[in-house]
């Protein structure tokens, strides 16, 4: 049986191998995740083009010609070759690459690297805020499904079930402990979370016949208040919200969108919550 307070207290001894474990270990999870960004549409038959943007949607997972999240091997978009190992180290086979695929020369998309980095980085800090302790871990997996999320609704306006689902269900199973937050404070998180937005939506429907947000949007901000707690809420849309009209106004402004132009709601929800998680004492102060 793993003694997991033996590691807890080796990494207390030496603090920055815990550091340079996770920043580590966040990258080569970045790198998954990546996979998971780019496959995950195509299992549940979402057809997404060269720009990434979506031409279709469906919500209920479906097998697209066999592809998984672990077969077949890593592969190039554009010319569809395997990638050996050394093509699949992260962030470093991009800069030995220089940014190309070494069979058919196309550019790869700076999304990899980046994601890579992002998720290297919030995992380093995520060990800054909570130390080696079973929160740490928690927050990790929440945070990497977050990551998830974010970039799957930037490519394609869709926040799958087989996330956001499962992200409710364990938050408040993480919050049955008390880690986070009650589970009292979980499951009305869950439960308001979802009908704020449901609320928002038939308002928003009725006033002007047009949908201001999609079904996944309600179960993200679920799955945040199941993890966060219903106190947190009216601060993750606030932010949101925020962040959101400042975005769509300036690119209004710099003419790269109009004003019919869809922009995902998730990414803004989700800075929202990984604001909270890491400075609840905004609480107080918006509050």
């Amino acid at each position: 049986m793993i003694n997991f307070q033996s590691w807890f207290n080796f990494f207390d001894q030496f603090p920055w191998i815990f550091n340079l474990s996770t920043l580590i270990v966040g990258v080569c999870i970045g790198s998954f995740l990546n996979v998971v960004i780019f496959r995950l549409p195509l299992m549940i038959c979402v057809d997404v083009d060269s720009n990434d943007s979506v031409t279709d949607k469906h919500n209920e997972p479906q097998s697209s010609n066999g592809l998984n999240l672990a077969f077949p091997r890593s592969f190039c978009p554009n010319c569809l070759g395997t990638l050996s190992w050394r093509e699949n180290i992260p962030i470093l086979s991009y800069l030995s690459l220089k940014g190309r695929c070494q069979k058919c020369s196309v550019p790869i998309s700076l999304r990899y690297p980046a994601i890579e980095l992002i998720t290297g980085v919030l995992t380093l800090l995520l060990g800054f805020y909570f130390g080696c302790t079973l929160k740490f871990f928690y927050s990790c997996f929440f945070i990497y499904a977050l990551i998830a999320l974010c970039f799957i609704d930037l490519n394609t306006f869709l926040l799958p079930d087989a996330i956001t689902l499962p992200l409710i269900w364990s938050g408040m199973f993480v919050n049955s402990f008390g880690v986070f937050a009650s589970l009292q404070e979980s499951f009305y998180g869950a439960v308001f979370g979802y009908l704020i937005l449901w609320l928002i939506f038939w308002i928003f429907k009725i006033l002007t016949g047009k949908n201001g947000f999609g079904y996944g949007d309600f179960k993200l901000l679920a799955a945040l208040g199941a993890w966060l707690g219903w106190e947190y809420l009216p601060f993750i849309v606030f932010i949101s919200s925020l962040t959101g009209s400042v975005v769509g106004l300036s690119l209004l402004a710099l003419k790269r969108i109009d004003k019919n132009t869809p922009i995902p709601f998730g990414p803004y929800l989700i800075l929202g919550g990984v604001v909270m998680l890491f400075c609840p004492q905004l609480k107080r102060l918006l509050g």
